[in-house]
């Protein structure tokens, strides 16, 4: 009985992979994240870690869009700021340093949402300036 569930959950997360692939615009990171996640969660824990996965995969999926990124990356190299070093790790849904320094992207960069960015480390961070949680590291 457990094989047939764990068969099943796994099916239905394969499933979900190709509405993944359709997904357009600030969407296709968490939606290929969820199926990606989905499709773990079903190997290693069937139906519910299915969704337990899903979910943690969205949460990893990329904010803006290859166009915003692209915005966002050209109007940090325009900025000239300086990188800030540090050891701490620098992780998509954490918090960055305290010493680190936060710039704000202005509106004419054309995001939907009010965003902070700094470099550490040589990378460009995009941060929610309420919580300064990192939101997605630039590539």
């Amino acid at each position: 009985m457990r094989n047939h569930v764990l068969n099943t959950g796994a099916l239905l997360a394969l499933l979900a992979l190709p509405l993944a692939a359709c997904q357009t615009g600030t969407e296709t990171g968490a939606a290929a994240g969820a199926a990606g996640g989905a499709v773990t969660g079903a190997v290693v824990g069937g139906p519910i870690g299915a969704v337990v996965g899903g979910v943690a995969g969205a949460a990893v999926g990329s904010v803006l869009s290859a166009e915003e990124s692209t915005r966002v990356r050209t109007y940090v190299v325009a900025q000239r700021r300086p990188t800030m070093r540090v050891t701490e790790e620098i992780v998509v849904g954490q918090p960055v340093p305290q010493r680190v320094r936060l710039y704000p992207v202005p509106q004419n960069v054309g995001l939907r949402n009010a965003y902070s960015y700094t470099v550490v480390n040589d990378q460009t961070v995009l941060v929610d300036p309420q919580t300064r949680t990192v939101v997605q590291v630039i590539e």
